[in-house]
């Protein structure tokens, strides 16, 4: 992971058991990197909290920053 986040991005400190759960999920999904494993962690989250709340499924579309 880079030193310094891009502006808007989350950084989390990995830790050793973090690190081996994001690994084990890249493995399950074929993904490539454990950056890619921690936002498929947070969009599955994310449907399923929104799932709960709605009681339908939503699609999650990445925000495009207008400047």
């Amino acid at each position: 992971m880079a030193d310094q986040p891009a502006r808007g991005e989350l950084r989390l400190p990995l830790n050793e058991q973090l690190e081996d759960v994001l690994q084990q999920v890249c493995d399950q999904q074929n993904l490539s990197s454990l950056d890619e494993a921690a936002e498929w962690l947070m969009r599955r989250r994310l449907r399923k909290g929104t799932q709960g709340l709605t009681g339908r499924g939503r699609a999650l579309y990445p925000i495009e920053r207008k400047h």
